[in-house]
C-alpha cells in the first residue's frame, strides 16, 4: 500500500547484528504487506489477491533494492500493496486497510516480547546454546517492528498515517490534503531522512524515538 522506509540503528555492524536484523526485516515487512492485502481482499477489493499478495511468502512481498538499502544505507522499502479502494463494500474500508499494516506488525512485537518474557523460552536458548543471542535477536525483532509500525503512522504521503489523515478529514479537505501528498509527500519524506543522515540532525529519531524507546521497552518488560 504504501513504501516503507525508515532509518535503522546502525551503531553496532556487526555479524550478529545482521543476524538479528535480517530475518527481523523480512519478517516485519512480509507480515506487514501481508496484513494489507488480507485485509484489503476481506473488505471486496481482490486487486493484491490477484497478484499473490495475500500470502506469508517473503519473496511476494520484498523489493530487491529496497532491501539491499536496508542493509548498506540503514533504509529501504517494501513492495507497496496495490489497493483499489473502488472495490471496497464499506466506507471506512480503506481506514481499516490503512492501519491493518503498523497494527500487524504492533501485533509482532507485542508477541514476541511476551514470548522472551517466559522462562521456559530463556531456558530454550540456553539449551540450543543461543543464550544472549536469542535475546539480542528479539530485542531486534521488537525494535524493527515497533519502527515500522510508527513510521508508517505519520501522516506524509505515501505512508499509511497519510491514508489514515485522508480518511478522517472532510472530503474537501481530504482531497486537498491528498492532492498535496501525491505531489509533495516523497520529496518531504526523502528530504527530512536526508537531513538527518547528511546533518546528524534527525527530525525522524526525535520524533519517533521517545514511542519507539517507550513501546520497545514496554514489549520487552526491560
Amino acid at each position: 500500500m504504501e513504501r516503507l522506509c525508515y532509518n535503522l540503528p546502525m551503531g553496532s555492524q556487526t555479524i550478529s547484528y545482521y543476524l538479528a536484523l535480517i530475518p527481523s526485516i523480512v519478517a516485519a515487512i512480509t507480515v506487514h504487506e501481508f496484513a494489507h492485502a488480507w485485509t484489503a481482499l476481506k473488505f471486496g477489493d481482490t486487486t493484491a489477491y490477484r497478484q499473490g499478495r495475500v500470502t506469508l511468502n517473503p519473496l511476494a512481498h520484498l523489493d530487491p533494492m529496497g532491501t539491499v538499502l536496508f542493509l548498506l544505507a540503514g533504509f529501504g522499502w517494501g513492495r507497496p500493496t496495490p489497493v483499489n479502494p473502488s472495490a471496497f463494500t464499506h466506507p471506512r474500508a480503506d481506514l481499516v486497510v490503512s492501519i491493518a499494516g503498523p497494527i500487524s506488525n504492533l501485533l509482532l512485537a507485542c508477541c514476541a516480547g511476551l514470548l522472551v518474557r517466559v522462562p521456559l523460552t530463556a531456558h530454550l536458548f540456553d539449551l540450543i546454546g543461543i543464550g544472549d543471542g536469542g535475546w539480542y535477536l528479539a530485542v531486534i525483532f521488537v525494535q524493527m517492528n515497533v519502527i515500522l509500525a510508527i513510521f508508517n503512522l505519520l501522516p506524509i504521503w505515501p505512508l499509511d498515517g497519510s491514508h489514515v489523515v485522508e480518511n478522517l478529514l472532510p472530503p474537501e479537505h481530504a482531497h486537498r490534503f491528498k492532492r498535496f501528498g501525491v505531489a509533495y509527500g516523497s520529496f518531504v519524506l526523502l528530504g527530512i531522512i536526508l537531513m538527518g543522515r547528511l546533518t546528524g540532525f534527525s527530525l525522524l529519531n526525535i520524533v519517533l524515538g521517545p514511542p519507539v524507546d517507550f513501546l520497545t521497552h514496554f514489549f520487552l518488560g526491560a
